[in-house]
């Protein structure tokens, strides 16, 4: 080989090597697979942090952590299930123990006393409640909505002057069937306001909230009487009677919701107040979660309590504070509702407060609708 030709071999080796063009094809792919990664791998570290945080509070030295985290996951449908991640089915009914309720005494309705005169002229101004706070209603419809905070907390109470203007939302020809979110439960029924009611039947959080779990009655006829009230916090019926008084109650019998004139009634629990006397604190599972209760006032008004929960401003609140919350508004009878992700209060064409579900309102079989001022309710 020539001196020329050993040159021109060199040269060539030392040329860069033109690299093929990628496709814009393969980049975005390539681009994709990079942004999958690093999704997967913060989704990993995400896990990891939630189930090193949710060990430290099963596991860790404190006993009313532990407490709370169980009974609070117990209370959720959708998440139940990590409770049984850290603890035997044995370990966890110790936990959720508490001292066995008393039945409670009927309620006393000669405890209520409406003024029916008042009650169709309602206060324009406002209403002062049992222990003389005056709470203003601003827009003179007999609707007042008020701001509550607690430790760890926050939430809404609606006050309903006329009691007559409240009735169960519910449509028994959709049992089955079909659920509907509160907004279509106020709008169908004419209403002004509402909030979520009983329990429904909802395997792993994905149920469609048509059937109901437990008794129901919608204007004096009885469903579901064989599901009973169930269990959940202790079990606890609310109540309203022909005269628009609630009761509340562990559970009644059909004979004792005929005997009552019962109106309208749900199932949910546990009962906060009765007969003016506070369920014990060391009754109530202690747990956290978006809340919902209904009470009623000597002289009839109607409350209905909100708390929001599982978000950053407000992680939900204990059976303990609902029962605090209806005291300082002077409520003689009282009742836990549905919670979790049902609890939503609906006033004037909007929510008022904030949804705990990632999947957005949900849809449910009851509900609480309060109707306009002047709109016939017997």
């Amino acid at each position: 080989m020539s001196n020329t030709d050993k040159k021109r071999i060199q040269d060539e080796a030392k040329r860069p090597v033109k690299k093929k063009r990628e496709s814009t094809a393969r980049r975005v792919l390539r681009t994709l697979g990079r942004i999958l990664l690093l999704v997967l791998e913060t989704l990993l570290l995400v896990c990891i942090a939630l189930y090193g945080i949710m060990y430290v509070l099963a596991k860790g030295p404190s006993v009313t952590a532990r407490n709370m985290f169980v009974s609070s996951v117990r209370e959720t449908s959708a998440i139940k299930f990590l409770a049984n991640i850290y603890f035997t089915p044995e370990e966890i009914a110790e936990i959720e123990s508490v001292r066995e309720m008393e039945e409670y005494a009927p309620t006393d309705t000669s405890l209520i006393n409406i003024d029916v005169e008042h009650s169709a002229t309602v206060s324009k101004e406002g209403w002062t409640d049992a222990h003389g706070v005056f709470h203003p209603d601003e827009d003179g419809d007999g609707i007042i909505i008020e701001p509550v905070k607690g430790s760890g907390y926050a939430g809404f109470m609606m006050i309903v002057e006329d009691p007559s203007r409240v009735i169960l939302g519910s449509i028994p020809s959709s049992y089955g069937r079909e659920g509907y979110v509160l907004s279509e439960y106020v709008q169908y029924f004419d209403g002004v306001a509402g909030t979520n009611a009983g329990g429904f039947y909802d395997p792993g959080g994905m149920g469609d909230g048509s059937i109901p779990d437990s008794v129901v009655v919608v204007d004096g006829q009885i469903y579901y009487m064989e599901y009973g009230c169930g269990t959940e916090g202790g079990g606890g019926i609310a109540a309203i009677d022909g005269d628009h008084k609630l009761h509340v109650a562990r559970s009644m019998t059909r004979q004792e919701i005929i005997d009552n004139d019962i109106r309208y009634a749900v199932c949910y629990g546990p009962v906060l107040i009765s007969n003016g006397v506070p369920t014990p604190e060391d009754s109530l599972i202690v747990s956290l979660n978006p809340r919902t209760a209904i009470g009623q006032c000597a002289d009839g008004a109607m409350l209905f309590l909100v708390i929001d929960g599982r978000q950053v401003v407000s992680m939900g609140a204990r059976y303990q504070d609902l029962v605090e919350i209806m005291q300082r508004y002077g409520a003689m009878n009282a009742v836990n509702l549905d919670g979790g992700s049902s609890s939503m209060l609906w006033f004037q064409d909007h929510y008022v407060n904030n949804s705990s579900s990632v999947i957005g309102v949900r849809d449910m079989p009851t509900s609480f609708v309060i109707l306009k001022e002047g709109a016939n309710n017997g």
